[in-house]
């Protein structure tokens, strides 16, 4: 059985009108290229994202963080609550291939932490872009459009 490839896309639940936009741009050219969305899914960014996905005939995965299904977004294929809250964090992070980081607050700044800590790829789209104590930047791409954070983590520029 083949299996689909999984992209983390993470960001706050509260956006601005230019990260919901980007979101759903990302959403719409990872389920156009045969990827899986996986996010926190609820609403915000992780909205956006899984609505752009599902217009593109996707799969959109949200990892809960309460016990009820019913808090996930209307664009979840999948939605899994965990009951643990901003622990689910880790999972989301663990959970893809690679994770795209559009916007944040300091939930985001942790799933970037915790992507980074396990070596996965992680671009950036307007978001965090944090520095060790040396002050050395951490190994986050930073991606100008949708189209470059979705080609940086394909591996390929798309048509």
């Amino acid at each position: 059985m083949m299996r689909k490839s999984v992209i983390s896309v993470i960001g706050p639940h509260e956006c601005s009108e230019w990260e919901a936009q980007a979101a759903e741009s990302v959403g719409r050219l990872l389920a156009s290229n045969d990827i899986t969305v996986i996010c926190g899914g609820r609403g915000g960014v992780m909205e956006a994202v899984c609505r752009g996905a599902q217009e593109a005939g996707g799969i959109t995965i949200g990892i809960l963080p309460g016990m009820n299904v019913e808090e996930g977004n209307q664009y979840l294929t999948i939605a899994i609550p965990t009951g643990l809250g901003e622990g689910r964090n880790v999972i989301v992070a663990r959970a893809g291939k690679a994770v795209i980081a559009i916007g944040g607050r300091f939930g985001t700044l942790s799933e970037i932490a915790f992507a980074l800590k396990m070596g996965k790829q992680v671009v950036g789209l307007r978001t965090w872009d944090p520095h060790y104590a040396d002050g050395n930047r951490t190994p986050i791409q930073i991606a100008k459009t949708p189209e470059e954070a979705v080609e940086l983590v394909l591996g390929k520029t798309l048509k």
